[in-house]
C-alpha cells in the first residue's frame, strides 16, 4: 500500500529558518592551515551556505600559541599568528569562527592526559590567574585585530565534552570551575562578548551548569550540548559526574584495550553503543525537546551532531533529513560534525572512503549528505503543510521559496533497522510549470558506489576521481509539466533513500 500525502503549493506556509546552516564542525585548528581543508570549507559554504566554523585545539601545542623557553636564557612566547591565518581565511571566505576555548597549553596545563591523535592537552590549568590572563590577552587581540562590531557577531564556546573523561580529566565541578573563571576573563575584556556551555556530549549537564551560573551571578549567552542517535549507551562508557571523574575513556584505558580478552572487548563494544542501536527513530528529536526546555529563554545549540551508521552512503542523507524536519522550532543553531575526512582525531587514514565523519572525502568529493545540504541551501525557507496519514519509515516535507517548491521524500528507520522500499504517491494541488525529479539512493548521487566498482582504489588517479565527482552530483531531470491540476507523482522510495522534487511555480 503506497504512503499517501497531499501538498497545495499555493499555500503561504510558515517560517522556517535554516538553523541547520548556522554552523559546520571541522577537526581540529591545525588542519584548517591546510590548503585542501581551506578549499572544501570554501565550497561547502558557497555551496551548502554553512555561515560558522567550529574545531578542536585552538590552543593546542601544534598551534604554536604558547611557546615555552627553548634554552635557559629563551623567554615564554604568546603567538596568535595561527589562528590569526584561521580566522582571516574564515572572513575572508564569508564565514565566522565558532571560538571552542581549549584545549590546555601544555606550559599551562595541571597534567599530562591528552585526546587523540594530535594529542590536546584536556586538564585543568596549574595556574587559574596565569589561564586568565592568558584568555584576556586573546580576547584583547581579536578585538583589536578585527573590531567590537565584528567579534561581537562570534561565539565563544568553554571545552568541548568536558562531560566525557577522554576531553577532560576532572569532575562536574572542576569544569564549572574552568567556565567560571574562564567566562570571567573574557567578559572583563568586554562584557558584550557572547560566552557559553556546557558543550557537553548526550544533552548532559545543562540543568546544572544554568543553575551553577545563576547561583554564583556568573553570565552565560546561549546552551550548547551535543547529540548522536545512539549516544544513551555512553552514559555507560566513561562519563564523569558530581563529585567523580569518569572511569575509563582515556588513554590509559585504550592501552589496556589492546590486551583485552575477546570477551571483555565485547562488553566494552556493547557498551559504547558498537551493539544494537536500541533508540527510537525520533531519538533526536526527543533529546532536543527536553535540552530546549532545560535551556528556557537561552539559546539551544547543538555544536556537534551527526548520524551513527554509514556516513559515506545514502543513509546519511536520509538520516540527517528525518532530523531537520522533525526538530522544526526546537534548535536555534546545529553544527555538522564535520566538514571534511581530512581528519586526524586517530591519524590521518587517506582512504578515499574510510566511514569518517566529513560531508567530504579527503579528496573533496561531495558525499551524498553533502548534496542533501545543497539541496537543502536551495530551498526556500517557508515549510508547507503535508497532508496524509503518517508513515512509518516513509515521510515528506516540502519548503517554498519565491519561484519553485522543493518537496524532500525519505524512507528512512534508525540504523536501517526495519526498513523496506516503499511506494509512494504524493498529490500536488496548485499552478505549476514544471516538476524536476532528483533521487540518492544506492546508486544515485553515491560516489561510494563508483569508488567500489573501481575496485577500491587506495590512491584513485585522477581519471578515477573524475568519475566519482562525476557519480556524485544531484541530477534532475523532467518528471511532469503542467498538464493537469491537481498532479499525482507515484514513485518507490528504496530504504534510506532521499527524493527530491523541485516544483516550478507558474
Amino acid at each position: 500500500m503506497a504512503a499517501e500525502y497531499k501538498i497545495n503549493i499555493e499555500k503561504e506556509g510558515r517560517k522556517y529558518p535554516h538553523y541547520w546552516e548556522m554552523c559546520v564542525g571541522t577537526c581540529h585548528a591545525a588542519t584548517v592551515l591546510r590548503e585542501d581543508v581551506r578549499n572544501q570549507i570554501r565550497k561547502a559554504h558557497e555551496e551548502c551556505g554553512f555561515r560558522y566554523l567550529r574545531f578542536h585545539g585552538l590552543f593546542d601545542d601544534d598551534m604554536s600559541v604558547v611557546i615555552p623557553p627553548f634554552t635557559p636564557f629563551d623567554e615564554q612566547e604568546i603567538s596568535f599568528f595561527n589562528i590569526d591565518s584561521i580566522f582571516d581565511f574564515l572572513l575572508d571566505t564569508g564565514m565566522k569562527p565558532f571560538v571552542e576555548l581549549g584545549f590546555m597549553p601544555e606550559a599551562f596545563a595541571s597534567g599530562t592526559q591528552t585526546c587523540f591523535h594530535y594529542k590536546g592537552n584536556v586538564t585543568m590549568p596549574k595556574d587559574e590567574a596565569v589561564w586568565q590572563e592568558f584568555i584576556r590577552t586573546f580576547i584583547r587581540h581579536l578585538l583589536e585585530r578585527y573590531g567590537k562590531e565584528e567579534v561581537y557577531t562570534w561565539y565563544f564556546e568553554v571545552w568541548n565534552e568536558p562531560n566525557l573523561r577522554f576531553f577532560f580529566d576532572g569532575t562536574r565541578e572542576d569544569y564549572f570551575h574552568l567556565y567560571e573563571i574562564t567566562v570571567k576573563a573574557v567578559k572583563s575584556v568586554d562584557e558584550g562578548l557572547r560566552v557559553g556551555g556546557p558543550a557537553t556530549s548526550n544533552n548532559m549537564w545543562i540543568p546544572e551548569f544554568l543553575a551553577f551560573c545563576r547561583d554564583n551571578a556568573l553570565p552565560v549567552d546561549f546552551v550548547t550540548t551535543h547529540h548522536y542517535p545512539n549516544d544513551d549507551p555512553l552514559s555507560r562508557a566513561g562519563m564523569n559526574g558530581a563529585g567523580t571523574k569518569g572511569q575509563g575513556m582515556d588513554a590509559e584505558m585504550f592501552e589496556q584495550i589492546l590486551h583485552m580478552p575477546e570477551e571483555e572487548l565485547e562488553k566494552i563494544k556493547a557498551s559504547w553503543g558498537g551493539g544494537e542501536n536500541k533508540n527510537p527513530r525520533d531519538i533526536l528529536l526527543r533529546c532536543a525537546k527536553k535540552a530546549k526546555q532545560e535551556a528556557g529563554d537561552l539559546p539551544l545549540i547543538y555544536t556537534e551532531w551527526n548520524g551513527s551508521d554509514d556516513f559515506d552512503n545514502n543513509y546519511q542523507a536520509a538520516f540527517v533529513l528525518q532530523t531537520l524536519a522533525y526538530n522544526e522550532g526546537l534548535v536555534e543553531g546545529y553544527s555538522y560534525w564535520t566538514v571534511t575526512d581530512i581528519f586526524e582525531e586517530t591519524g590521518l587514514h587517506g582512504r578515499p572512503f574510510n566511514n569518517e565523519f566529513g560531508l567530504q572525502t579527503v579528496y573533496g568529493i561531495a558525499k551524498p549528505v553533502y548534496r542533501l545540504f545543497q539541496a537543502l541551501h536551495e530551498a526556500g525557507d517557508m515549510r508547507l503543510e503535508v497532508e496524509g496519514k503518517p508513515h512509518r519509515t516513509a515521510e515528506v516535507f516540502a519548503l517554498a521559496g519565491d519561484s519553485e517548491v522543493m518537496v524532500f521524500a525519505y524512507n528512512h528507520d534508525i540504523s536501517q533497522r526495519d526498513i523496506e522500499a516503499q511506494e509512494m504517491k504524493i498529490t500536488i494541488e496548485g499552478r505549476f510549470s514544471k516538476i524536476e525529479k532528483a533521487v540518492i539512493d544506492g546508486t544515485h548521487c553515491n560516489p561510494y558506489n563508483e569508488w567500489v566498482m573501481q575496485g577500491k582504489p587506495s590512491y584513485p588517479s585522477k581519471e578515477q576521481l573524475a568519475q566519482q565527482e562525476l557519480a556524485s552530483m544531484l541530477l534532475y531531470e523532467e518528471y511532469s509539466a503542467a498538464e493537469r491540476n491537481p498532479v499525482e507523482i507515484v514513485f518507490k522510495a528504496e530504504p534510506e533513500s532521499v527524493t527530491i522534487f523541485r516544483i516550478v511555480k507558474a
